[in-house]
């Protein structure tokens, strides 16, 4: 049985071709970092490591490895962006903002109903959806959204209610 040869000839004998393929992934600065991560696996693995193996191979494919990890981290971390726009968009509003009447009649409004109408005519889910996200029929649905439409209407007595005719 042949004996293992010391680690650092290891390390001397490949270096080389572990940083060339840690340089072929990936920028200088990274390929430095997988380099000494390489080195590192690869040292408490190496007691473990059969006699016959072929030590370069061994260390290229570690090394091909913790290359392909930090692109796949890098891919995982937060892209820093120029400076942001901390201003609040209107996209989507009226120009006065939303009307502070209306929305503290919704929020007046019965939960069923204030749920019905926003899922219903904010979200324009249809109301067999609706009704899945209250439990309930669609028939139900549609009916707690009527009736929360109908009381906004009376609340802020936009349009007039059958009894207003």
């Amino acid at each position: 049985m042949t004996a293992q040869p010391p680690f650092d000839e290891l390390v001397r004998d490949h270096g080389a071709r572990v940083w060339r393929v840690c340089r072929g992934v990936l920028a200088p600065a990274d390929a430095d970092d997988a380099w000494s991560e390489t080195f590192l696996a690869a040292l408490r693995a190496y007691p473990d490591l059969p006699a016959d193996a072929d030590h370069g191979a061994w260390l290229a494919t570690i090394a091909y490895r913790k290359a392909i990890d930090v692109v796949r981290a890098r891919r995982r971390r937060a892209v820093p962006t120029a400076d942001r726009d901390d201003r609040s968009s209107s996209w989507g509003q009226p120009d006065n903002g939303p009307d502070p009447d209306l929305v503290e009649a919704v929020r007046a409004l019965p939960e069923k109903q204030r749920r019905a109408v926003t899922l219903h005519y904010l979200a324009d889910l249809p109301y067999a959806q609706v009704a899945a996200e209250l439990g309930g029929s669609s028939e139900a649905a549609r009916r707690a959204a009527s009736d929360g439409i109908r009381a906004l209407r009376k609340r802020l007595a936009r349009v007039p209610t059958e009894g207003q005719r």
